[in-house]
């Protein structure tokens, strides 16, 4: 089974995202900030990531650089979730290495595309 890691300071964010993700058949595990996110990564290394831009401790951008700089990091895709819409942040994360991009609030279909957009077939609801 492929796996996500949700990484957001928000508990509720987390359980929203979590849902989605679970009912499109990846296991989900979950990170309050980036700094707890970059420990889960160095454990087990998951297949895509969904990323909050603002949190304490390390913000989404910090992590990114840092895990993208380790030989394992190229591995997972990385789709930013967050509320930062300007161009000038979405050319910052795809920079820095994210595959793509989401607007927060997001729904169901909407991960679902950008998950396949960044090759993840997921499984269709019944």
């Amino acid at each position: 089974m492929k796996s996500c890691l949700i990484v957001d300071d928000s508990r509720v964010i987390r359980k929203v995202s979590r849902h989605i993700v679970e009912g499109l058949g990846l296991e989900v595990t979950e990170a309050a900030d980036g700094s707890e996110a970059l420990g889960k990564c160095l454990e087990t290394m998951p297949d895509v990531i969904l990323l909050d831009w603002n949190m304490p401790v390390m913000d989404g951008l910090e992590f990114l650089t840092t895990l993208r700089s380790r030989p394992e990091g190229r591995k997972p895709k990385v789709v930013f979730c967050t509320t930062e819409n300007d161009v000038a942040h979405i050319r910052q994360a795809i920079d820095a290495g994210a595959d793509e991009y989401v607007m927060k609030p997001f729904d169901h279909d909407t991960l679902q595309i950008k998950l396949q957009m960044v090759g993840y077939e997921t499984e269709m609801p019944q």
